[in-house]
């Protein structure tokens, strides 16, 4: 079952221009709108959130705007700049986030992310990543994902929600209860089933078919049918301009799984060596079988380093095979590298005087395509005498920071994400506790060590000038180890609340 990403961008040519303006811009909370030329009038082609709670809309007259809202903000429209940045911005979620992408106009964009969605922790994660990412640049957005290119931009537009995920099987339950207007249908038609009477889809769908088409066309039928997943709706995916691809077409159409195999061992070998050419390693793969039914279905693999061997990339892509349906036969197939990335040779190790250099790339790879790379990480050091804040996630295959943790005093094999309040009986200010209770157990201490002093970052925040920490290494009579610390010097009430607190466990 196909899987279809709606990104609808609702303040497109609005936050575009304000991105583009940089400081001179107006200000967020100041209304701005883009106006164009229709004959001899100026009308409102683009508002923001800011003109519609002002009450404006698109399509007024640019001076009746201006009269009914003070101090409006008033930008010639952009049309093709608007449609160039869209682009590019397609060409952005090819490459992060799915084999299939398209421009999906006026104001959005269009994705086919089955068997990609794992990339990015689940389609919930993928889709508030999208947004998020978005929104670090000036750009609002909502996103929905759902069996139809149709029921995914419906939702988009008028489910108000950041994220929408409808449930595979789900699409015609999550169409039912939105406006005509969601079905991508031409003003006339819509006008038309209002004066009908008709407001909803669900409305609609209950209809016999023949009078309504009789009335408005095969129109109304088809984006029925292609919002409730029956039609296909095929996406031509935007294609890089320098990219790096082959492909593959077939005079009789193929659909066996060892076929399949076979030619991706063929495309793959092919593509390595136009990398090698250009002396590029990829760190992204998309193949895409093209259907003799005119739809298109994708597999995407990515890589932790720049690889060309094509042993190990042909692997990762014949893993995915089982998850393609050649329907009556594929009839072409295309393998690009959307995500490449400089690949210098090596000179080779000898045995005689050097050990190779451990190499688990290829592991990791197949991990990341199984589980997902989000979900694969690394800890690597961070300057920081706050243990919490000394370290961080990484990629597995990142290269080292030349950063390291403090060695002239242990740090517990496990630390607490927060740490838990403990009642501990201690000497103030610098003596050790002599038992402490944790999660209602109470523990005699045997031997401690400390304290170890740790100060708060002042440069962050202000509230860390006079904070400081006494931490403590103790030992209870079963031998199990501790890292517990006491907020504050023990004596200034200042410096911290003296309470205890349990942050690690020693293995």
């Amino acid at each position: 079952m196909p899987r279809v990403v709606s990104l609808f961008l609702p303040n497109w040519s609005t936050d575009r221009l304000r991105r583009k303006l940089g400081d001179v811009s107006p200000p967020p909370d100041k209304p701005l709108v883009t106006v164009g030329r229709q004959g001899n009038r100026r009308l409102v082609t683009a508002v923001d959130r800011a003109a519609i709670e002002a009450g404006l809309r698109v399509g007024m007259l640019a001076t009746k705007a201006q009269a009914l809202v003070q101090g409006l903000a008033v930008m010639d429209a952009e049309p093709d700049a608007d449609a160039e940045a869209l682009e590019r911005l397609a060409l952005w979620a090819l490459r992060r986030y799915a084999p299939i992408a398209a421009v999906d106009t006026p104001d959005g964009l269009v994705m086919e992310t089955t068997g990609a969605d794992h990339l990015h922790g689940g389609e919930q994660l993928m889709l508030a990543d999208m947004v998020e990412r978005l929104g670090q640049v000036g750009f609002s957005a909502r996103s929905a994902i759902a069996d139809s290119w149709g029921a995914a931009h419906a939702v988009a537009r008028y489910v108000r929600q950041t994220v929408s995920v409808v449930a595979v099987n789900a699409t015609c339950d999550a169409i039912l209860p939105l406006p005509i207007a969601a079905l991508r249908l031409p003003d006339a038609i819509v006008s038309g089933l209002r004066v009908l009477g008709f407001d909803r889809v669900g409305e609609l769908l209950k209809q016999p078919r023949g009078p309504l088409t009789l009335r408005f066309g095969p129109e109304l039928g088809r984006r029925l049918d292609q919002a409730a997943g029956r039609l296909a709706e095929p996406i031509e995916p935007v294609r890089p301009a320098d990219v790096v691809e082959v492909k593959r077409a077939f005079g009789e159409p193929i659909g066996a799984a060892e076929t399949i195999a076979r030619y991706i061992g063929k495309l793959v070998q092919a593509l390595c060596v136009e990398l090698e050419t250009k002396g590029l390693g990829a760190r992204r793969l998309d193949l895409l079988f093209y259907r003799v039914d005119n739809s298109i279905q994708a597999i995407r693999v990515g890589t932790a380093l720049p690889v060309r061997d094509v042993k190990r990339l042909t692997r990762l892509l014949c893993d995915k095979i089982e998850k393609i349906d050649p329907g009556f036969g594929i009839e072409l197939m295309r393998l690009s590298a959307p995500m490449a990335e400089p690949l210098t040779p090596k000179q080779t190790i000898s045995s005689l005087i050097e050990q190779p250099d451990a190499d688990i790339s290829d592991l990791i790879d197949i991990l990341g395509n199984r589980v997902g790379e989000e979900k694969l990480y690394r800890f690597t050091p961070v300057a920081s005498d706050v243990p919490e804040r000394s370290f961080r996630r990484v990629a597995p295959a990142s290269a080292e920071t030349g950063q390291a943790w403090p060695d002239h005093w242990p740090r517990p094999a496990r630390l607490f994400a927060v740490p838990e309040p403990i009642e501990a009986i201690a000497l103030l200010p610098d003596h050790p506790p002599a038992s402490f209770t944790w999660r209602g157990i109470r523990r005699r201490v045997k031997r401690a060590d400390g304290p170890e002093r740790v100060f708060g970052e002042w440069w962050k925040r202000d509230a860390e000038l006079a904070a400081v920490r006494d931490y403590f290494q103790v030992e209870d009579e079963a031998g199990e180890r501790f890292w517990i610390y006491r907020a504050g010097d023990g004596e200034d009430a200042a410096t911290g609340s003296h309470r205890w607190f349990l942050h690690g466990i020693f293995g």
